[in-house]
């Protein structure tokens, strides 16, 4: 598993292209996906996640729907129309970012 340190930066990318790729997820559901997705790689924790999730749709990247399951409320969360060009602009930025760490890491692998 990688380090929160090192993740960190990556999670609001990480969640946008996930929801961007669904129809809508709700939390737990994005933390095991992650989890499945890198292998236990990376583990997106509650405390990680909400604050993330709640910013995002305070800004009006994302929309939340209540889902009535039994008793229980179900919060799922989807890309809005301009938050798709979030995503986007997110998704650019991090492939970018991992180029350019490639300059670093990987000097030798560009130079073919």
């Amino acid at each position: 598993m990688y380090s929160k340190e090192l993740t960190k930066g990556t999670l609001k990318p990480i969640i946008l292209k996930l929801l961007s790729d669904n129809e809508n997820m709700y939390g737990y559901e994005i933390t095991q996906k992650v989890k499945e997705l890198t292998q236990g790689k990376i583990d997106i924790s509650e405390g990680a996640l909400y604050p993330i999730l709640h910013k995002l749709e305070h800004d009006g990247v994302l929309e939340t729907e209540k889902v009535f399951i039994g008793k229980r409320v179900r919060k799922y969360y989807k890309v809005t129309k301009p938050g798709k060009e979030v995503v986007i602009e997110k998704t650019n930025e991090v492939n970018n970012f991992i180029e350019t760490l490639s300059l670093i890491f990987n000097p030798k692998s560009l130079a073919k």
